[in-house]
């Protein structure tokens, strides 16, 4: 009798970790697909605790790659449900401005996207140049400003946003349609070493 207690409660244990993993695989699959179109972690969070990726440094290359796995889980094909598209989800009026006008090839070549993030960030470098200067090194709203971090937020919410944020003292501020926010992305991307960059009003690709 012990026995056939013993085997019922053995299958029973089975079928619940068998029940629990198809649980769990589902859970996974619609937390991917969620965060596909985007991610929104809790500010105070790092992009590397939250999901659990390598960290790549503090160099250029490590700040291109945390923008990108932000944006789009780092997929070159990737378009969300607003129309942005690629791994660093470029709007197409952005991309028009590097005279890009054709998206299929823009989402089929890696080296177009690469090239055209590295322009995005020489404008945004020379239109903020100025912002830059006055405000790397202050807090505001107890945020610590670096150069890399208003590099990361002109990228989320254009440079004359980002601007008006830094020239307010923080009072003017700007959060996009999935709700990241200026601020989020000032502290998120703080630290990265973007001297790479080299401020430029007109970028050849």
């Amino acid at each position: 009798m012990k026995k056939i207690i013993v085997i019922l409660s053995l299958l029973t244990l089975v079928l619940v970790i068998s029940s629990f993993s198809k649980e769990e695989r589902t859970l996974n699959s619609n937390f991917i697909s969620t965060i596909e179109i985007s991610t929104v972690p809790n500010e105070k969070e790092s992009l590397h605790q939250i999901y659990n990726i390598p960290f790549v440094g503090n160099s250029f290359n490590g700040f291109k790659e945390a923008v990108a796995f932000k944006e789009s889980q780092g997929r070159y094909h990737v378009v969300n449900t607003l129309g942005y598209l690629g791994k660093y989800q470029f709007g197409k009026t952005t991309l028009e401005r590097f005279k890009i006008y054709n998206t299929k090839q823009f989402l089929s070549s890696p080296e177009l996207q690469e090239d055209a993030f590295i322009a995005l960030c020489s404008v945004n470098k020379w239109i903020l140049r100025k912002d830059i200067r006055r405000s790397v090194g202050k807090k505001i709203n107890g945020i610590k400003i670096t150069e890399s971090g208003i590099l990361a937020a002109a990228h989320l919410s254009g440079a004359g946003n980002v601007k008006k944020y830094l020239r307010s003292n923080g009072t003017k501020k700007f959060k996009d349609a999935y709700g990241s926010s200026i601020e989020h992305y000032l502290e998120q991307f703080s630290g990265f070493n973007t001297s790479f960059i080299e401020a430029n009003k007109k970028p050849a690709l």
